[in-house]
C-alpha cells in the first residue's frame, strides 16, 4: 500500500538491509545492525549500534527510533533514550543507543533487527508567553496525581 510520503535511504554499503516493514499492518519499519561481529552488551552496558543507513525525510516529518518489543521482554535489550527522534534536517548515519537491563550477557550480531523507526507528521506551534495559564481539575497534580 503506497502512502504517498517518501522517505529517501541511502546505503553506506550496497549489501546493508534497508529498513522495511515485517507485515502489511507494521506501523514501524524494521533497522538492523550493521556490523562486521557480533556485539555483546553486558548487564546494564549500553552501546550505540549503527544501522549502515542515512535518510532524508520529507519536510514537515521526523523519524521515531524505538525498541523492538520481542527484544525488550525475551533479553532485556531496549534503547536508552526509550524513543529517539531523528529530525528532517539530520543527515548523518542513524544509530541505535542499546542498553541491556538484564541480568545475563547478550549479544547482537550482524544483521539483527535491533529497532523500529515510525514516520511521523511534526505539527509546530507558535510560543506565545502569558503571565499564566488556565486551571483544570487536575492542576499541578502531577505524577499518579489521577490514579495507577
Amino acid at each position: 500500500m503506497k502512502s504517498g510520503v517518501e522517505l529517501k535511504v541511502h546505503r553506506l554499503k550496497h549489501n546493508l538491509t534497508m529498513p522495511s516493514y515485517a507485515t502489511e499492518g507494521a506501523a514501524g519499519m524494521d533497522l538492523t545492525a550493521a556490523i562486521a561481529e557480533p556485539v555483546e552488551f553486558k548487564p546494564f552496558e549500553r552501546k550505540l549500534i549503527p544501522t549502515g543507513i542515512i535518510i532524508e525525510l520529507p519536510e514537515g516529518y521526523e523519524a521515531q527510533v524505538r525498541p523492538r518489543s520481542g527484544l525488550s521482554i525475551k533479553h532485556g535489550m531496549t534503547l536508552v533514550n526509550c524513543v529517539g527522534t531523528i529530525d528532517e534536517d539530520y543527515r548523518g548515519e542513524v544509530c541505535v543507543p542499546m542498553i541491556n537491563l538484564s541480568q545475563e550477557t547478550y549479544a547482537i550480531n550482524p544483521g539483527d533487527r535491533i529497532a523500529q523507526m515510525i514516520i511521523s507528521a511534526v505539527q509546530k506551534v507558535d510560543i506565545i508567553e502569558v503571565r499564566e495559564v488556565s486551571s483544570t481539575s487536575r492542576s499541578s497534580g502531577g505524577f499518579g496525581s489521577t490514579g495507577y
